[in-house]
């Protein structure tokens, strides 16, 4: 099924289904948390997998493709994050995942049951992880504007996933024209806040239902955040998919290492938000299944002293009591002042045929 604006309302990644009345899709981020360590990389897939994740998610860059040897005004970070004082190229040589190791992450990512697929910077890493056969593309929230890019991954047919971080409505609805453009029909889109770590009170969950509502695509959550409570806040609001960085021990230190989840951190986060999306449920009044047993123990209507034939019933003998099998309580106004058509015991549930 597609939306007005010509998306699919659900997108299908290597046979999972992502979208509304699914379980959250959780991708466990690698990033730059394998330390340039590949047996690092390897065992946090393996806990990733045993976590319950859905899918890893890799970061495909050389520091060439992403910025200059240069430390000239700009090219040095001086903003307030983990990486302040650092040259771009020297913090991107450090962060990325060695080209030739992805037929290795990708094979080990699908032997231990979860979906492997990468964030791409460039044509060339789009042609890289097309020969590993990659079922989705994701754009990274700095790349949001980059609508070669955008279509370039798009024109292979794959579904895509685009952060949104820092992008205003207008810039978002440039990037799904670039995808619209392409080819492309199945995108799922990530609010996020690209600070890092980002703070709780910067999430802006509530824009999660109006992206939905706005763009016509499934929406879920790129979580910077410290801890798990916001993701599994935004699966309450109807997040499809959440995107959180996993890393296997705080040290060795890592680019990422700050703001990412433990193993027990993200098996708690993949419980969470699964419950979370399940206790959505659906627009229901009145008792649901399991419930039904308990309308025994409802307040009703009963005698609560002996009652005599023709006696008038009163708020002295008839009272609202557990269990719930007598008149409901709302008749009492209606019962008192009527007589009884004969005697009635203590403890007898009222109905309308004890009365005159």
């Amino acid at each position: 099924m597609t939306s007005a604006t010509g998306f699919a309302r659900e997108v299908t990644i290597d046979g999972r289904a992502i979208g509304p009345g699914h379980p959250p899709f959780i991708i466990a981020e690698l990033s730059a948390n394998h330390g340039g360590d590949l047996e690092r990389a390897l065992r946090i897939i393996r806990q990733a997998a045993a976590a319950g994740a859905d899918a890893v998610k890799f970061q495909a860059y050389t520091a060439d493709s992403l910025t200059l040897d240069h430390s000239g005004p700009g090219f040095v970070i001086d903003s307030d994050n983990p990486w302040t004082g650092e040259r771009l190229y020297d913090l991107y040589r450090r962060a990325a995942t060695p080209y030739e190791w992805f037929p290795t992450l990708f094979a080990a990512t699908r032997e231990a049951g979860l979906i492997p697929f990468a964030s791409p910077f460039d044509a060339d890493a789009v042609a890289m992880l097309e020969t590993l056969d990659a079922p989705a593309h994701k754009i990274a929230s700095f790349e949001a504007v980059d609508t070669e890019l955008i279509a370039c991954c798009a024109a292979t047919g794959k579904p895509l996933i685009i952060s949104t971080g820092m992008s205003n409505a207008d810039e978002v609805a440039d990037a799904l024209a670039a995808v619209h453009e392409a080819g492309g029909t199945q995108v799922v889109l990530l609010k996020c806040t690209s600070a890092y770590p980002a703070d709780a009170r910067e999430a802006n969950l509530r824009t999660i239902p109006e992206m939905a509502r706005r763009f016509g695509v499934p929406v879920g959550l790129s979580d910077h955040t410290m801890g798990t409570a916001v993701s599994a806040a935004a699966c309450a609001l109807g997040a499809c998919a959440i995107e959180k960085h996993v890393i296997d021990a705080r040290e060795p230190e890592t680019a990422d290492s700050i703001f990412s989840l433990l193993p027990d951190d993200l098996a708690r986060l993949v419980a969470d938000c699964r419950d979370a999306a399940a206790a959505l449920g659906t627009v229901h009044f009145g008792p649901g299944e399991r419930e039904r047993q308990s309308l025994a123990f409802r307040r009703s209507l009963y005698a609560v002293r002996p009652i005599a034939a023709g006696e008038a019933i009163s708020r002295d003998n008839v009272r609202s009591i557990r269990p719930g099998f007598g008149l409901p309580v709302k008749t009492l106004r209606q019962l008192v002042g009527r007589r009884a058509r004969a005697a009635i015991a203590a403890g007898t549930p009222m109905s309308w045929d004890l009365v005159e």
